[in-house]
């Protein structure tokens, strides 16, 4: 006897299904009650079912026909009740079901079978027997089909077309409608589908594939959404589903890319509003974690006189096509956070695109404040702030300074979170293009205004420099210096705000008898800064004396501590290759400054002879880079590596690689790298 869509004999052997309409699709997942990943690969050895009728699937409106029997095809209700057939068929204790009905249950299983090939006759078949379940859903008591639903909610999405998709998802919709019956099963099922199956996941970045991706994780959220209106719990549900499956920073990253995605893409929707910032927090938790663990002996081998600093060579700049990809070669960790970081960025231009800009900055600056500020190590999550920053200027760009500025200035913050935070400050308003002199110069006053307050009153206190106890101070006193190395000529050129630079109680600060600054910030700081403040003719006071030992200074390595927080500037320059598209139209190099000694003639320069006195130090301490001293063919002979690690930022760098090659002067940390922490 021969089973299918067409009209036969025998009516209790009857399984008719039609759909008018059109053909809707079908998605397969894995297993849901095991909670694991689905396996959607496809069995090859599935039994045959019988071949029922010769099908004709035309695009979104295929009619099942019967070449020989016209006049045999079901209508939509008779399809519908063939099911009802089925479903009541079996509805009873298993002794008691019939025979023919139990083989009709056991076809429909066969339609609806996960593991089988799929050929394009089944998937229309799959196609229109899921259409009709979906309006049989108060039929379906999973005391009775158990079977059926462990097979439709093992069906994967991804290797069906869209007609077989469309099915599956309308089906899913209908069953998680049902009061306390299978919203978790068909969440989990949803979930289960933001990947692709493993045989695809090598094969992703097709562009055929890469758009079956967009189709299907529009489609899941579409489905999502649907859900979320109809039943209030689904949003909750969903959060901790997601939370609980969110890729680990070890997950191989084909797993780790198509989930954040999606994730990404819910916060656009309406359903994201449900959601709140816990899934944009979960996944900058990934990207931190990344982070991290990213260590820069995975990117050099450090040779033992480079010192603290690493200059960035100004010849290096433009040669964007080597920088990165070599120093990041075969570190797995920096190639999925480059990957995430490009997500992530294109995200927050979606948003910005869309007008939701705000409200994601909102919660990007929650989570920076929580995840990322207080995360030493960080060297390129937070860079998310910054380009978000950049899409809006005048609001995020603004309030982020504003932000960093009151962290500093509060005295309810802790200590290590205030000079994180101006160095935060410091290392933005340096780096970042788009960022106006006016604002610049505005927060200047304001850190110059808290430092001098803080000399006024430590000068009724004891006359005793302790680094420790004024951590904070100096870590505002050389914010103030690096910004102005980066910002003192475009101030100055401006005639109000030249004023109101002129006005600040800068010496006060820099010169005070009993905190002495210049003598507790980093050197390479120092001398630029005070070579700059005496061209424009800033101060008319003496050159400072010389300080003995100030490659770095013991009193720069007491106030920044074990972390070295005297020489962690985040925004310096960003190594990682794909994602820097984001970045670098916004970002300020050193070699792109100008300065207030860069009109003078060499005869002008005789004026700087007193700042340039002092003991040679190694280029590789930190000081300002330059040509004058620099064989530009022998640079270009030096490895690859070593140049990729010119776009770093400072860190700290563990004291066996404190430099012990004394012949050169020092000049200004332009593209400094960081390195991980001292270990102790």
């Amino acid at each position: 006897m021969t089973l299918g869509f067409v009209k036969i004999p025998d009516p209790a052997s009857r399984f008719g299904l039609h759909d008018g309409g059109g053909i809707y699709s079908r998605a397969v997942v894995s297993q849901v009650a095991s909670g694991g990943e689905p396996d959607c690969g496809l069995r090859q050895d599935s039994t045959k079912i019988e071949e029922l009728c010769k099908l004709d699937c035309v695009t979104m409106g295929a009619e099942l026909a019967y070449n020989d029997m016209d006049d045999g095809v079901f209508s939509d209700s008779e399809a519908f009740a063939s099911v009802i057939d089925v479903l009541d068929g079996v509805r009873m204790a298993p002794m008691l079901v019939a025979q023919t009905d139990s083989d009709q249950y056991d076809y429909l299983l066969s339609i609806v079978d996960p593991g089988k090939k799929v050929l394009p006759d089944d998937e229309a078949l799959l196609a229109t027997a899921l259409k009709a379940l979906s309006r049989a859903v108060f039929k379906i008591d999973i005391a009775y089909h158990q079977s059926l639903l462990s097979n439709i909610f093992s069906l994967c999405l991804w290797n069906y077309g869209l007609d077989a998709r469309n099915a599956l998802l309308e089906l899913i919709t209908n069953l998680a409608a049902v009061p306390d019956k299978y919203l978790d099963y068909c969440l989990h099922m949803l979930v289960n589908n933001f990947l692709p199956p493993r045989r695809l996941r090598d094969l992703m970045r097709q562009p055929k594939l890469l758009l079956r991706k967009k189709e299907i994780h529009g489609e899941l959220r579409k489905a999502l959404h649907c859900i979320a209106s109809v039943v209030p719990l689904a949003p909750v549900k969903l959060k901790n589903l997601i939370l609980t499956r969110m890729p680990k920073f070890r997950d191989p990253r084909d797993m780790i890319v198509p989930f954040v995605e999606f994730v990404l893409g819910l916060e656009n929707d309406e359903i994201g509003k449900f959601l709140g910032s816990t899934l944009l927090a979960k996944v900058i938790d990934l990207l931190t974690e990344l982070d991290v663990n990213i260590t820069w002996d995975d990117i050099i081998q450090e040779e033992h006189n480079r010192g603290i600093f690493v200059m960035e060579l100004e010849d290096w700049e433009e040669n964007t096509d080597n920088v990165a990809k070599i120093g990041m070669k075969g570190n797995a960790f920096a190639d999925k956070l480059d990957a995430l970081m490009v997500i992530v960025c294109e995200h927050l231009k979606s948003c910005a695109n869309s007008g939701h800009l705000f409200e994601v900055f909102d919660k990007l600056s929650e989570i920076f404040r929580r995840a990322v500020l207080k995360l030493h190590k960080s060297k390129f999550t937070q860079f998310l702030m910054f380009y978000a920053c950049s899409l809006d200027p005048d609001t995020c760009g603004l309030r982020f300074a504003l932000l960093l500025t009151d962290i500093f200035v509060s005295e309810d913050e802790d200590r290590d979170s205030r000079m994180k935070a101006v160095a935060y400050l410091a290392s933005y308003l340096s780096r970042a293009k788009f960022i106006p002199s006016s604002l610049v110069a505005s927060i200047l006053k304001r850190l110059v205004d808290w430092c001098f307050e803080y000399c006024q009153f430590q000068d009724r206190q004891e006359k005793k420099i302790s680094p420790q106890v004024h951590r904070v101070f100096y870590s505002g006193c050389q914010a103030v210096m690096y910004i102005l190395c980066f910002r003192m000529r475009q101030i100055l050129d401006a005639p109000d705000l030249k004023q109101l630079l002129v006005h600040m109680p800068l010496v006060s600060i820099v010169y005070h008898g009993t905190l002495d600054p210049l003598k507790a910030c980093l050197p390479s700081i120092v001398q630029e800064f005070l070579r700059q403040a005496k061209a424009a003719r800033l101060f008319n006071v003496p050159a400072p004396y010389v300080y003995a030992n100030s490659h770095e200074s013991e009193f720069s390595k007491a106030f920044g501590g074990i972390e070295r927080l005297d020489m962690f500037f985040p925004f310096d320059p960003y190594l990682l290759k794909e994602s820097d598209r984001f970045i670098r139209p916004n970002f300020e190099f050193w070699s792109m400054v100008k300065t207030t000694y860069s009109n003078f003639n060499s005869d002008d320069e005789d004026v700087f002879d007193d700042l340039d006195d002092t003991p040679n130090y190694p280029d590789s301490a930190g000081g300002f880079e330059g040509n004058d001293d620099l064989d530009i063919d022998e640079a270009e002979d030096e490895d690859d590596l070593e140049y990729s690690l010119n776009k770093m930022s400072i860190t700290p760098k563990p004291s066996a690689f404190i430099a012990t090659n004394f012949d050169r002067t020092l000049r200004m940390p332009a593209r400094i790298r960081p390195s991980t922490s001292p270990n102790f």
